[in-house]
């Protein structure tokens, strides 16, 4: 009985950002109905439904968007929705018959979440793009990666999840909150490239303050110091360490004892280089396992870097029941916590189509529509 229990949200089926962001509201609790075309999306229905993860908790219902038919569907959905969310082009749904103006028209109260990766307006938001692209406008890509080197792409982190779908569900959540005092819907613009700028906000007052250079992998978060670096092992792993704060670093030297003679001054930012070499050649003196059992208890903000294949045996996490792990399939559980109204799983990811016959009926059609639709291909029902 997640937070977000009793709360009905109409996903448009997209990529990326938008199914992120209605996973993270369907392990909170809400009912997410996923609308998606007959035939599938690009990568429906082709591998073991259980790793298609970002469509985890939802029930789906198939509807041709391209027939009178399936329109109507939608806009019975959202007489009764708290909230729709889409990711298409902007015009996309006006064009369709369901943008935000018509749905709200249905139903005033409805919050309509619109992921794009320009936004809603200006002189790029008609034209296409992938995270990559918005990042980079948002200066964050820029600034990732080491000194004489291009910029290192940060996975779709930033843009798709990070500053597209995680902002859309805050937007969604934000909307439906400020909808019980008013009574009043709205629309939720969430742009992977405002989302991505939000994210760099500390960095670009850090830039004005003097404290960070635009030269990329120099300053003390980038890898230009040797205090906050990743680091190779005997065995050919990684270590991370972080002793940013005096005292963690004071501690990081005395755990190291005289191995780390002439780092006493931090802040020596002319010698991090010849810094950064001299723990480059000690950390290759062990193992990663070694340090892991050398660091163990110590202040110095330190971990082990961890493979994909590797994070969900590590005892912290299997302390905390941070991932899932049926047998079949593993996937990170749903964050955050909640004491009283913890998230949770409800259902695995569903088939195209799998639950047609069950929503419909729900919001109110009859036997005899149900079957006409599906015979006439409006509707497409899985076994």
């Amino acid at each position: 009985m997640g937070p977000l229990t009793g709360t009905t949200i109409i996903e448009i089926a997209g990529l990326g950002p938008g199914p992120f962001a209605a996973m993270s509201l369907a392990d909170m609790g809400a009912d997410v109905i996923r609308v998606e075309r007959p035939g599938g999306g690009l990568f429906a229905d082709q591998q073991d439904p259980c790793l298609d993860v970002l469509n985890r908790g939802k029930r789906c219902i198939a509807a041709d968007l391209k027939t009178v038919e399936g329109v109507n569907i939608v806009l019975t959905l959202v007489e009764k929705a708290d909230a729709l969310l889409e990711g298409n082009r902007p015009g996309v749904m006006e064009r369709l018959g369901l943008g935000p103006d018509t749905c709200l028209a249905r139903n005033p109260r409805l919050v309509y979440g619109r992921m794009t990766g320009w936004g809603q307006e200006g002189p790029l938001a008609g034209e296409v793009g992938h995270d990559l692209n918005y990042v980079a406008l948002s200066g964050a890509l820029h600034a990732m990666g080491r000194a004489g080197e291009k910029p290192a792409i940060p996975l779709n982190l930033v843009g798709d999840f990070g500053g597209g779908g995680m902002m859309l569900a805050y937007g969604i959540v934000c909307a439906l909150l400020e909808m019980k005092t008013s009574g009043k819907g709205q629309v939720v613009d969430a742009a992977m490239v405002d989302g991505a700028a939000t994210l760099m906000a500390s960095t670009y007052a850090a830039l004005q303050a003097g404290f960070w250079s635009d030269e990329r992998g120099t300053n003390v978060l980038d890898s230009g110091s040797h205090f906050y670096e990743v680091y190779e092992t005997a065995d050919g792993k990684y270590i991370s360490i972080a002793p940013v704060e005096p005292q963690f670093y004071a501690a990081f030297l005395e755990r190291l004892g005289e191995d780390t003679a002439g780092l006493e001054n931090q802040w020596d930012m002319a010698n991090w280089p010849a810094f950064k070499a001299q723990l480059a050649d000690l950390f290759k003196q062990r193992s990663r396992d070694e340090w892991d059992s050398f660091f163990a208890g110590a202040d110095i903000c330190y971990a082990p870097v961890l493979s994909l294949s590797e994070v969900r045996h590590h005892p912290h996490h299997q302390a905390r029941a941070t991932y899932l792990d049926d047998g079949n399939s593993w996937q990170p559980a749903p964050a955050p916590r909640f004491s009283r109204t913890p998230g949770e799983i409800r259902r695995p990811p569903a088939r195209t189509g799998a639950h047609s016959r069950e929503i419909l009926a729900e919001f109110g059609f009859a036997e005899t529509e149900i079957e006409a639709l599906i015979d006439k291909g409006a509707v497409k029902q899985s076994d």
